[in-house]
């Protein structure tokens, strides 16, 4: 379960927000690695809504999981931009790396600088299996 001082800190630091679900997931994201079935309770008690509604955004959005990574994960942008700048060549030399967890993103707002990859906050472009091998090995 995450720390429920944690939780109870996000919880009251968005308790004033208006529309404040995504930004309380985001928190608990990133402060827990992902939102547990607990947190999308209490999440749910404070916001006056179902756990069905909080589970519903957070089933919905890629960015947010019920279980931590194993692995550290390499957002690979798939948007149409990047394609055109071989981001598939990329992601099928990269298609059977173990050690990391590659994922698709549809468009990081950097189209003309592709292909694009997102590491947590940090989002890292002009890819090139040169680089996009470096940036594996230094989230090893």
């Amino acid at each position: 379960m995450a720390d429920p001082t944690e939780l109870d800190r996000i919880l009251a630091l968005h308790a004033t927000r208006e529309g404040p679900l995504l930004p309380i997931l985001h928190d608990v994201q990133a402060a827990f690695g992902h939102v547990t079935e607990d947190a999308e309770r209490a999440i749910a008690l404070a916001l006056n809504l179902s756990r069905a509604e909080v589970h519903g955004v957070v089933s919905f959005y890629h960015d947010f999981h019920d279980e931590p990574h194993t692995r550290p994960v390499i957002k690979l942008c798939r948007a149409e931009s990047c394609q055109a700048r071989g981001v598939e060549a990329l992601a099928a030399q990269f298609a059977g790396e173990t050690r990391v967890s590659i994922e698709p993103i549809y468009c990081l707002g950097l189209c003309t600088v592709g292909p694009n990859a997102m590491v947590g906050d940090a989002v890292h472009a002009r890819l090139t299996p040169a680089r996009l091998s470096a940036l594996v090995e230094s989230v090893l």
